[in-house]
């Protein structure tokens, strides 16, 4: 049980969950919009994000001092130099115009990360703005980059998707800030922390509304995919509700990140039985 924990955990700490809610995402973004399959573009979704995800939590560690290389470390920095080398190869494969916007996500990521002015932190620590920042890198990598990739039109389908994820993704990260409501510095200045834990859940329910509202306005959306956009809703809901500080990180680390992965899942089934 011990050696199954403990691989779980690298599991989720060397970024391979999150990665799996980045495809499905991107595989939900081909069925709503009716995308061909993309091999390239998945796996530079998947790839990108264990490799953006890494870089992001273990950089301020490296800065820090030289820490000391762990047996976990070590196969940290090997997952993520194969994703690096995975990404790099699909990234070859995409589009010119895809290639330029993934840049524009990767600097994107940086500016998160890394403080570029003297005596200045990253943006990571901006009051306020890293719940955004990171929804807009989402929206990036899992819509406006497979649409373009597809080279696809601009409809008015593709803007609300735009939308519904930035809103998806924000209420998601709500749970994730009010789990991590103890152990955030104040000067973050997060949703919970400026407006209180019930609040925020509010907040939610409503942007979870407008959700809805925007899938009724989708052209033509079927019935199918309506259903499993209600279940996304409900389950979303649930676990933005049942949220607190005192829940385990499993609670955001592996269940509110297996989300999308049940939406996308969800929705293929649907597509096999109607």
């Amino acid at each position: 049980m011990g050696i199954f924990k403990r691989l779980f955990d690298f599991y989720l700490q060397s970024s391979m969950h999150v990665a799996l809610s980045v495809l499905a995402l991107i595989q939900i973004t081909g069925f709503v919009l009716d995308l061909p399959s993309d091999w390239a573009m998945s796996g530079f979704g998947y790839f990108g994000t264990i490799v953006g995800y890494n870089f992001v939590k273990y950089d301020a560690l490296a800065r820090i001092g030289k820490p000391p290389l762990s047996l976990n470390l070590k196969l940290f920095i090997l997952v993520s130099a194969v994703s690096f080398l995975a990404a790099a190869y699909c990234f070859l494969k995409l589009q010119p115009i895809t290639q330029i916007i993934s840049v524009v996500c990767v600097l994107i990521t940086a500016l998160y990360t890394l403080p570029f002015f003297p005596n200045h932190k990253s943006a990571r620590s901006w009051a306020g703005l890293k719940i955004y920042i990171v929804a807009l890198c989402w929206v990036g990598v899992t819509v406006v980059l497979p649409v373009i990739n597809a080279g696809a039109a601009l409809t008015t389908d593709f803007y609300i998707v735009c939308v519904k994820r930035f809103l998806l993704i924000v209420v998601l990260l709500f749970i994730f800030e009010i789990i991590d409501l103890a152990w955030d510095d104040p000067h973050l200045k997060t949703v919970p922390q400026q407006i209180g834990v019930v609040n925020t859940k509010k907040l939610g329910v409503l942007l979870l509304v407008i959700f809805l509202m925007l899938e009724l306005l989708q052209v033509g959306k079927s019935g199918p995919h309506f259903m499993a956009s209600i279940m996304l809703i409900g389950l979303t809901t649930a676990f933005l509700l049942f949220a607190h500080q005192r829940r385990s990180r499993y609670y955001t680390m592996f269940w509110a990140e297996s989300i999308p992965m049940v939406w996308w899942l969800v929705l293929v089934l649907m597509d096999c039985f109607y």
